[in-house]
């Protein structure tokens, strides 16, 4: 479902369909409460009882009654059943490094409620239960993000699903504790996990999926900041709007659109001339460029979005058997992000070719190195290695990973998507974005001042933004702190509201639930 409006219930009920962006934003930042289609809870109980019937009958059920990996061929007595379900998702938690947001914690907590509800999972209802109490009362595990091949998240889940079991660490009431403490403290206790709940508490994607929709969500945000600031300085070189208004009649669908965009912000001030004939392609092409990344973060999106209401487990529950399944490879995801990757790297190569064209000077008289008029400075020359080392950053996380070669558990795990270190090197080529478009907006504000523009419309935000940030540029000074408070105030949330409340990319802001101002009416294309 999405954004509630006053004649909707302030809860997002989850019913094994697929989750959109806006519900993600508010299961994570908790501004929604959670409840469970008790329609779709039936089909939890219906799949239980098919997967207990099958170990009644004496089928060897792989993570229920059998050991998993290299052990599958393990079988266990009922006398062996407790101490394997406990200890399964304890060998299981051996994530390291740095801990998750707790906002894709939760919304990985949401998204196995989720696949659980579609009937396939063959947990018990308590888990499910239990999951949904643990979003209620707030405790939130602590999943260090270094752990998983992407093949079902077992070293990221495991860690969730040892919370149950009362070891771990988790979050309650803002502090980190030990599990079995903050447990308490929200009044519930360690769980004996039944057959199959162990294996269905880590053998699964969630994790990940909950990660890469908070990558794409920002990358998609960040993405909205550097249209904005290409604008700006297209602003400052005078650049012809001509192509925004061809793109509407030769581009696809959505160039038309990020054209129109591009065009309708360029009015409303007086936009200087200085094109003769052609504009540098940087400038010119960015309708192609900018669309191609949209477009390619919202297959991504749309893609990780359908992995939320459809279950990834192994073994799966189905027409009443009991099937061993292939489906815990996230490989359409994986596959998908690593795509908009390098749609991302296009846009940081086109961003640093502005910051060159405005660097070098030249266009409408501007002073190489944005040199005020009479000054002895070096100017912004220097700080341009900056703008190059942050392009070759961002290339160097578009090359795909996801093809490596993997062999594990006695060669019976053989393929692997490396989703989870996918969507860490999408979260890095991101920051550099965003420092590119601070250091866009730096050099595009100070060629403005020195033409002495008086923009409006988006190139006026930006402007304002940055001198609200940095001063003009008279001599020397260092310029590390100025770039990284622009950064942190273009990218934060309040500017992209304010962008978006401004004007509006309609079908792109809505789908990736960018932040946006409710009481101000947004003009847009």
């Amino acid at each position: 479902m999405t954004n509630p409006t006053p004649s909707q219930p302030e809860t997002i009920r989850l019913s094994g369909r697929p989750l959109t962006f806006g519900d993600l934003r508010a299961i994570g930042m908790r501004s929604l409460g959670l409840d469970i289609d008790e329609t779709s809870f039936t089909r939890v109980q219906a799949s239980r009882r098919v997967l207990e019937a099958a170990i009644a009958a004496g089928q060897p059920v792989y993570g229920a009654n059998t050991g998993v990996g290299a052990m599958k061929d393990v079988s266990w007595s009922d006398a062996d059943l407790a101490a394997f379900n406990t200890g399964l998702v304890r060998a299981h938690h051996f994530g390291t490094g740095d801990a998750f947001p707790v906002e894709v914690v939760r919304n990985a907590i949401a998204i196995r409620i989720n696949m659980a509800l579609t009937g396939h999972v063959g947990c018990t209802p308590e888990l499910v239960r239990i999951y949904e109490r643990l979003l209620d009362a707030d405790v939130i595990p602590v999943v260090r993000r270094t752990g998983s091949i992407g093949c079902a998240d077992i070293g990221l889940m495991g860690q969730i699903g040892a919370v149950l079991t009362g070891v771990g660490e988790a979050w309650h009431n803002g502090k980190r504790l030990p599990a079995e403490e903050a447990l308490a403290l929200a009044g519930l206790g360690p769980m004996q996990l039944a057959p199959k709940d162990s294996l269905a508490s880590i053998s699964t994607n969630a994790v990940g999926y909950a990660a890469a929709a908070s990558a794409v969500q920002n990358a998609a945000k960040i993405l909205r900041v550097l249209l904005a600031t290409g604008l700006t300085t297209a602003g400052a070189l005078g650049a012809s709007r001509e192509p925004w208004k061809a793109v509407a009649h030769v581009g696809t669908e959505r160039e038309a659109g990020i054209g129109a965009w591009l065009y309708f912000n360029a009015m409303g001030w007086d936009w200087p001339i200085g094109t003769n004939v052609q504009d540098p392609l940087s400038v010119r092409m960015m309708s192609q460029v900018f669309a191609t990344a949209f477009e390619s973060l919202t297959i991504a999106g749309r893609t990780v979005l359908a992995a939320t209401g459809r279950t990834d487990d192994n073994p799966v529950v189905a027409g009443g058997l009991v099937l061993t399944s292939g489906g815990s490879l996230p490989l359409d995801v994986t596959v998908f992000l690593q795509t908009a990757q390098l749609a991302l790297a296009h846009v940081a190569r086109n961003s640093f070719n502005r910051c060159v064209l405005l660097a070098n000077g030249g266009r409408r008289n501007l002073p190489v190195n944005l040199v005020a008029p009479g000054v002895i400075a070096t100017g912004f020359g220097p700080i341009l290695k900056l703008s190059g080392e942050l392009y070759a950053r961002c290339l160097s996380f578009s090359s795909s990973i996801s093809a490596q070669s993997m062999v594990v558990a006695n060669g019976m795990e053989d393929e692997a998507a490396f989703l989870p270190l996918v969507v860490e090197r999408l979260e890095r080529q991101t920051e550099a974005l965003c420092r590119m478009a601070a250091l866009e907006g730096l050099l595009a504000a100070q060629a403005m001042d020195i033409s002495e523009d008086r923009p409006g419309n988006v190139p006026g935000m930006v402007h304002a933004l940055v001198r609200q940030n940095a001063a003009f540029y008279r001599e020397d000074r260092p310029l590390s702190a100025d770039v990284e408070a622009i950064e942190c105030a273009l990218c934060s949330d309040a500017f992209v509201s304010e962008l978006v409340s401004h004007s509006a990319l309609m079908d792109l802001d809505a789908f990736f639930a960018l932040p946006s101002r409710p009481d101000q009416g947004a003009n847009g294309v």
